[in-house]
This record gives structure tokens, sequence and C-alpha cells, in this order.
């Protein structure tokens, strides 16, 4: 017979969000009587349609840390411009020592990245793009860079504003996506 579970385990609420735990670290005290544990998490929340949020979580227990990292990637989200599946131009993005760039690709190259940034896109909804890690690979780094480089991108109507041109002759002479290959995903 099934057992029946004393609702010790939470519901998740069915919101359509994806999230995924990007790292745990374990952090040890020296105390009088020995070493005293505790946990850190990164967690990423995302709706795949260019919605992204990122978390970070500290408590004696994992599962806590984890919790509490969910709940502040839920309270911060980012708005994110995908153009064609892709970004829509080159950046790089800065946080300490950690330096992570960011290149549109090309229909069907997927996303080129390593776990960190990997799971940061996925959330995201970018099916193609090029990466690097530059500097640092602390995942705190890498997830504080990353985050940097997508809130500096800009959609192709946030720049012809900026520029002040028109929207049709900068998409023209735009050299990203799927229309200049002449495929669709």
């Amino acid at each position: 017979m099934a057992r029946m579970s004393r609702g010790r385990r939470r519901q998740q609420p069915d919101d359509g969000l994806n999230e995924k735990v990007i790292n745990i670290n374990r952090v040890a005290k020296v105390v009088k009587g020995g070493r005293r544990f505790s946990f850190s998490a990164i967690v990423v929340v995302g709706d795949g349609e260019g919605r992204v949020g990122i978390g970070f979580g500290k408590a004696n227990e994992v599962p806590e840390a984890i919790r509490k990292a969910n709940v502040k990637a839920r309270r911060k989200f980012l708005q994110v411009p995908i153009t064609d599946g892709t970004v829509p131009h080159q950046v790089i993005g800065n946080f300490g020592a950690g330096r992570v760039l960011l290149k549109p690709a090309a229909p069907g190259a997927g996303v080129i990245a390593g776990q960190t940034v990997r799971a940061i896109l996925d959330a995201a909804g970018y099916r193609n793009v090029l990466t690097k890690c530059l500097g640092s690979s602390n995942p705190f780094n890498v997830v504080r860079a990353t985050v940097d480089a997508l809130q500096n991108l800009e959609s192709l109507e946030q720049y012809a504003v900026r520029t002040g041109q028109d929207a049709e002759v900068i998409l023209d002479n735009y050299t990203v996506g799927e229309h200049v290959w002449g495929t669709r995903a």
C-alpha cells in the first residue's frame, strides 16, 4: 500500500516556471567544540520566454538553503530581450574577477556554455548562444557576471530609440538571427 505523506513536503505552485539549482556550497565555521557546517545555494528560475531570476540562499540545512534561494529568485525577475532565439548583440558582463562573454549564434548551434551560464540562459529561453567565461570560474561571480551581461543587452527597438533611427533600417543591416540565415526553428 502506498505510504501517505503527512504534509511535510510542500507542493510548489504550478506557475509554469523552470527552476534549477546551480550550485550548493558547504561552509565550515571553526568553533570551540569543532566545526559548524552551513550551506549556501544558488537557484535560477525562469519562464523560458525572456524572464529569469537568480537567488542566493544560506542555511544550516541544504533543503532550507535551496528553498530560501528559490523564494529570492522568484521575487526578483529580470526581463531579457530574445532575438530569433539568441542574444541581440555581443556583450561582456563583469562582476569582481569574473567576466562572461555572450555572442549571438546561428540557428541550430545550441547553447554553447558552461554549466553555470547554461542554466541561466536555458531558464531565460535562449536557444542559440555562444559564451565564454573569462577570468574567475567561481560560480557566484560567474552568475553575477552573467546577470550583468543580460542587463546590458538591449533589444532592436531599444537600440532604435536610443540612436534615433528607424527599426526597419536597422533590421536590414542586422546580422544576427534566423531572418539572416533563412531558417525557422
